[in-house]
């Protein structure tokens, strides 16, 4: 048998495998070349040399010889410049590559429904917390003020004015100077503040409506049975007076100053007297007074702080589209931070499911529900600007009449425009918020395009100003 060549792979515990190769003359070309690009081939290959077979050495007549490590490179392959690799070696340096990245394991989210909703419950239960941590004070923090935005702020803040004086008051001041506005006005006026500390001082409006409702059959019983003693009295310890009259605050009040009294009388069914509302001698002789206060009491309603507009004109100015609003524009009570969050749980069984087109535009509409206010500024044919501050739930209507509130020719159509070109219609109901007109937006006032033809077509030509002078003349800059 002629000689041959055995390449030996140690991985394989010193198994030789042999090939044969007749004619001397070529054994060491091609034991050379062999090793030279496997050589190469566990360079590029680098670091992920354990993929490849370690060869160590080769030898003819088919006796292995394990080389020691610290053996001498070929005196061949000192001398030699070696070579880059070869397109072979890439592309099998390439493929074993891609074979161990195949076998590296994948991250991946959570596939199932249960998954996904038991993720957003984690994160809802993690909120929950931290909003009611001793950090949290019922309200949510403005983000912080970009540097790109101009320094000073839009407004100072959110204000009310109480209908009863006149004040201005900030958000946090409303309820507790309606209440002192209401008991003072006791002195001049009983029948009046009672009514009104009926409707304001107790939030269950149902609740108020059945009271409201049950006082004004007492008073009707009254006008249709003049004659009749019964009617004249109203026991309290009664349990639909307790249950719908006396566990409201007010509806006592209410009671002495359209001339019931407190009398005890002697009670049918038990030894001591009983407690009982008396109409007096006075109220009596004056029918139509009670069926007068019977009809304030129903038609009343809640007293509350109406919202500042803040109305504001300014010069034309770069910055007509820059907002720089207040933490109040941001704020949430502690029961809107409640039904922000129990929207949010609502969410949960949307993430596992397939949303259609109304239902992605349904969930856009109400992320705008989370701001209480926004403002609002309308650019004018003279490039001034007119801001003014509205409830993010408050209607087109509003709007428009606030506009035409400052217009010297409040007579005559006009239209706004919002971002994007979008025709705002004055006779539509809808929400500010509805509109994406939050949690501020800039308009653009224009006359109504028949008028407009109809003016030009007699010759007249519309004025560039169309604010009042005495707006023009408060005029501001902005910055």
């Amino acid at each position: 048998m002629g000689p041959y060549i055995s390449i030996h792979d140690t991985r394989g515990g010193g198994q030789g495998v042999g090939q044969e190769k007749k004619g001397a003359g070529c054994l060491g070309t091609l034991s050379e070349k062999v090793e030279h690009e496997l050589g190469q081939l566990h360079v590029a290959c680098s670091p992920q040399t354990h993929l490849l077979p370690q060869i160590e050495h080769a030898t003819v007549g088919g006796v292995w010889e394990k080389a020691p490590k610290d053996k001498s490179p070929p005196q061949s392959a000192l001398h030699q410049p070696r070579q880059g690799p070869t397109n072979e070696a890439q592309m099998a340096a390439a493929a074993a590559l891609a074979r161990l990245e195949q076998k590296q394991p994948k991250t991946r989210g959570p596939t199932s429904q249960d998954s996904i909703r038991n993720q957003v419950k984690k994160e809802l239960q993690s909120e929950a917390t931290v909003s009611s941590g001793p950090e949290a004070s019922g309200t949510n923090k403005a983000a912080e003020p970009r540097e790109d935005l101009p320094a000073q702020l839009a407004v100072t803040g959110v204000y009310f004015t109480c209908p009863l004086t006149g004040a201005t008051l900030r958000r946090e001041q409303r309820d507790a100077s309606i209440r002192e506005a209401i008991l003072s006005h006791f002195s001049t006026d009983p029948v009046g503040a009672s009514i009104m500390k009926i409707h304001t001082f107790n939030r269950d409006h149902d609740r108020v409506k059945l009271g409201v409702e049950t006082i004004a059959k007492y008073l009707d019983n009254i006008h249709l049975h003049p004659a009749e003693e019964k009617y004249q009295k109203i026991k309290l310890q009664n349990k639909v007076f307790q249950e719908r009259i006396s566990c409201l605050e007010g509806t006592h009040e209410f009671l002495e100053a359209i001339g019931f009294q407190k009398v005890l009388l002697p009670a049918l069914d038990q030894e001591g007297p009983e407690e009982f509302y008396v109409l007096g001698e006075a109220a009596r002789a004056e029918p139509e007074s009670l069926e007068r206060h019977k009809e304030q009491l129903l038609r009343a309603q809640p007293v509350r702080a109406a919202l500042d507009r803040q109305r504001r004109v300014f010069r034309p100015s770069a910055l007509a589209s820059h907002f720089q609003l207040p933490a109040d524009f941001f704020n949430l009570s502690a029961d809107e931070l409640r039904r922000e969050q129990r929207l949010r749980a609502e969410a949960v069984e949307r993430m596992s499911t397939l949303r259609t087109k109304a239902m992605r535009e349904r969930e856009e509409q109400r992320e705008m529900r989370k701001y209480s206010y926004t403002l609002l500024r309308v650019r004018l044919p003279d490039g001034c600007l007119l801001q003014g501050t509205f409830y993010a739930r408050e209607r087109l209507p509003a709007l428009f009449e606030f506009v035409r509130e400052a217009l010297q020719n409040d007579w005559l159509p006009f239209d706004l425009l919002a971002s994007g070109g979008q025709k705002l219609a004055q006779d539509q109901d809808v929400a500010l918020n509805e509109c994406g007109l939050v949690p501020s937006a800039l308009l653009t006032f224009s006359w109504d395009a028949a008028v407009l033809e109809d003016m030009r077509a007699a010759g007249v030509e519309p004025a560039t100003s169309v604010l009042k002078p005495e707006l023009l003349a408060a005029m501001e800059q902005l910055s």
